[in-house]
């Protein structure tokens, strides 16, 4: 994917996050956001995968363990959803992770509990992509 691709991708994202936010408004439980958010992703034609899991390794060796990701759109996105007070490090933290694990090169960590849903858009990049 290009880098103008993947910016068009993100920008379709972040306009159907802020459908789902002005449509429901904060205080929802995070699930509710996602099924929305599914919904509308796919309405404008996107192939979307929700709760997916992501394997663990530890020196190589595959535990029997997996990680959740909220979403991958186009498997290339990958979109961790919140509905809590403040985002922290930790969740930010939390999507890096994915990215790594997953080798993607993008994600968005998405807080929907805010007012205005663009105080709750961060925007990480992977610097350990591998293309």
């Amino acid at each position: 994917m290009t880098e103008a691709e993947y910016e068009n991708l993100g920008h379709t994202i972040i306009t159907c996050a802020i459908e789902v936010h002005r449509n429901l408004g904060p205080g929802l439980l995070e699930s509710v956001y996602e099924w929305c958010l599914v919904e509308e992703l796919r309405r404008k034609g996107l192939s979307v995968k929700s709760q997916v899991e992501l394997p663990v390794f530890y020196k190589s060796k595959r535990l029997n363990k997996n990680f959740i990701m909220d979403m991958v759109v186009e498997d290339a996105i990958v979109l961790e959803l919140k509905s809590v007070e403040t985002i922290l490090p930790v969740h930010e933290i939390q999507l890096l992770t994915y990215l790594k694990l997953g080798n993607y090169k993008l994600g968005y960590l998405l807080n929907f509990n805010e007012c205005t849903m663009k105080d709750g858009i961060r925007r990480k990049v992977n610097k350990y992509y591998f293309n």
